[in-house]
């Protein structure tokens, strides 16, 4: 399998680096970190960032209230469609979307694709079907619009599949490689997942947004910018769940990172040294 790295979306939050780390003026900077993955199966999407559909119609398709809140940035070239025929593909070879979660920065361009099979926990699209994703933001997050002419769908419940590196999975995916695993991350939503890869070189797992900045693995010692530790707290449904899953992520970034290699959706400095890989 061939994996390319796209930024489907960007976003501009009022507050600098105390939201992304390193911005120096006014505004951050975070990606939509998805993944294009080459298959014997097809061509297999992992999130999808913001849609065609979006940036046609952004305040029906996305919340105002997210609109201004991220700043998201409204740029054709880095949908996913647009980028899959950047790359020489034709949009129809993609046969399968695989989604972390259903929040509107990933589920945007789902659309795009409409003959894509398209993968998630029953138990997001649940939570999706009736906002529940929090008392204020659950249907602000949730955009029933910008999935709700999907044909497809392939719903898994969460985990009871055998263990990966001490987490539980859902395996064997419908259609896909046996390579392919959803890994429960519940917290950020109730049905969130990361996406767990085989390569040659060992495992990626996208982590979705269990985490958002680079400083809560990869040490004992969590960092993150209280802009960002802000709006995580903004997004959780379960506090708890969120913490206890971040924190075996961070321990399996110390313990495994010669054979796992895990990013995040909205980190720019994660996107920006594994698309140079």
């Amino acid at each position: 399998m061939r994996i390319h790295h796209l930024s489907c979306g960007t976003c501009c939050p009022v507050g600098g680096r105390l939201f992304d780390g390193t911005s120096d003026g006014a505004f951050g900077h975070l990606v939509c970190h998805c993944l294009l993955i080459e298959t014997d199966a097809g061509l297999v999407l992992v999130d999808t960032g913001i849609g065609t559909r979006d940036i046609a119609n952004p305040r029906e398709r996305i919340s105002p209230f997210f609109l201004a809140l991220c700043n998201v940035q409204l740029r054709p070239h880095e949908t996913a469609i647009a980028q899959v025929k950047a790359l020489g593909f034709d949009p129809a070879d993609v046969r399968h979307i695989i989604i972390t979660h259903l929040d509107f920065d990933h589920a945007g361009g789902i659309e795009d694709f409409p003959h894509a099979t398209v993968h998630v926990t029953s138990r997001e699209r649940e939570a999706a079907l009736h906002g529940r994703g929090g008392a204020f933001v659950g249907r602000r997050r949730y955009r029933p619009q910008q999935w709700d002419e999907v044909i497809d769908w392939r719903l898994y419940p969460m985990g009871g599949g055998e263990s990966w590196m001490g987490f539980d999975t859902v395996r064997d995916l419908e259609g896909l490689p046996p390579e392919i695993l959803l890994v429960p991350l519940v917290g950020h939503t109730w049905g969130h997942c990361g996406v767990a890869v085989q390569t040659e070189s060992g495992w990626l797992l996208h982590a979705g947004d269990a985490y958002f900045f680079r400083g809560e693995i990869g040490s004992e010692h969590r960092i993150c910018p209280p802009g960002m530790a802000g709006y995580q707290r903004l997004m959780e449904v379960d506090r708890r769940a969120r913490f206890a899953n971040q924190a075996r992520l961070r321990q399996l970034s110390i313990s495994n990172s010669d054979h796992v290699r895990i990013f995040c959706a909205h980190d720019p400095v994660e996107f920006e040294i594994l698309s140079r890989c």
